[in-house]
């Protein structure tokens, strides 16, 4: 049988994962046998044109994404949320997209200058057995200092790690704990933060942003295999709750505002200091403003009431969206360096995975149909742009 010139095995793993689907769940919508796919998987066999145009439909991606050549970029070092067997194919399905998102981010480098890196470099031990919590803390604060914040609520948390040269997404990932991943790679001189957008909750966005700062300011040095240690994996990650506590709530000001440690004092805060009310439940049992018994009956409370799945003014704070890459190709399009189409060309990606994303709005290429992506039939039958405008971050 005829092969495909020029095809990409990797390729063809990575949609499959990107669409969540097992090698023998994609056979079947294939209709080739699941032996069939590991070949083509392992780059022992090319699939014949006829089923490349199958593959494609069954992934929704165009046939010159399969023979589109993958850049080696840096993809170790992944800071997650969890690392438990139940995430596995959430993971698998995330550094799939991540790695598109990097392509994008690095395809639209070549046109445009993206904010410079501006992250605060701090003596902090490679060993996180080493970093303690009152390190912490105050790596938190000085990295306000740093950016001349003050002590007050922070505007837009993403719009501030965006100023700062971080690329940052919001998407699905698909599974309960993992809420959000980030990664500063070797290769490229951009952070990237990828932010879950499952459960949709502006407060808990904002945290888990600054959880992923933590990660790129304290773990950055830190040796890839101390991630897979279970141990030191979950001391990692207090320690970025921590560093977004703290972060979010300094310490003189929050106390200075918090009138009474009550759940009705913490819901009157929380539209100023846009942080949730178990987060601040936490943040006075860091500041010793609860005791270990005060804190039992508030989360008590908290519960009784309903709202440890979700509280008050959730569905009414507006969620932090990223801007840059969205700013990015629109800037593209509307300085006639590039067309729509040649962008989706460009990136061999189709309509709707490019603008999820990128932030762009559902439509903003036009459908998948219109842009010529196949579906599956039913069986039987020029020069660089200077710069992109910041936000405002007050």
């Amino acid at each position: 049988m005829t092969g495909t010139p020029g095809f990409i095995a990797k390729r063809l793993v990575q949609a499959r994962e990107a669409r969540g689907l097992t090698a023998v769940a994609l056979a079947d919508l294939v209709g080739v046998t699941s032996a069939a796919i590991s070949n083509y998987e392992r780059g022992k066999q090319s699939p014949s044109p006829e089923v490349l145009e199958k593959l494609a439909a069954a992934l929704s991606l165009p046939h010159s994404f399969f023979i589109r050549p993958m850049r080696p970029l840096d993809m170790s070092k992944i800071a997650y949320r969890s690392m438990s067997s139940a995430t596995k194919t959430a993971r698998a399905r995330a550094e799939a997209r991540f790695f598109w998102l990097k392509e994008i981010a690095i395809y639209l480098a070549e046109y445009l200058d993206f904010p410079r890196v501006n992250l605060p470099t701090f003596e902090v031990p490679n060993d996180p057995l080493h970093i303690t919590m009152g390190l912490v803390e105050q790596i938190a604060q000085e990295t306000r200092e740093y950016w001349n914040l003050g002590d007050g609520p922070i505007a837009d948390c993403v719009l501030l790690l965006e100023n700062n040269g971080a690329v940052v997404s919001r998407g699905d990932l698909s599974a309960e704990t993992l809420d959000a991943f980030s990664q500063w790679p070797a290769d490229d001189p951009h952070p990237y933060v990828f932010l879950g957008a499952d459960k949709n909750s502006a407060v808990r966005s904002r945290f888990d942003s600054l959880h992923e700062l933590g990660h790129l300011i304290l773990h950055r040095n830190v040796d890839p295999r101390v991630f897979r240690n279970k141990t030191v994996h979950r001391l990692i990650e207090n320690q970025c709750h921590r560093y977004a506590s703290s972060f979010l709530l300094p310490a003189s000001s929050f106390t200075n505002e918090l009138w009474s440690p009550t759940l009705n004092a913490f819901l009157t805060l929380k539209p100023r200091w846009k942080a949730a009310i178990a987060c601040m439940i936490k943040r006075s049992e860091e500041l010793g403003i609860l005791d270990d018994e005060m804190a039992r009956r508030m989360w008590i409370n908290l519960n009784r009431r309903g709202w440890r799945k979700e509280e008050p003014l959730d569905d009414r704070l507006p969620v932090e969206r990223p801007r840059l890459l969205s700013r990015s190709i629109v800037m593209l399009v509307e300085s006639g360096i590039k067309t729509k189409e040649q962008i989706l060309a460009d990136l061999a990606l189709p309509a709707h995975d490019l603008e999820s994303l990128t932030g762009l709005p559902n439509g903003y290429f036009g459908s998948d149909a219109e842009m010529g992506m196949p579906k599956l039939k039913a069986r039987g039958g020029s020069g660089r742009v200077v710069s992109i405008a910041r936000g405002r971050q007050s």
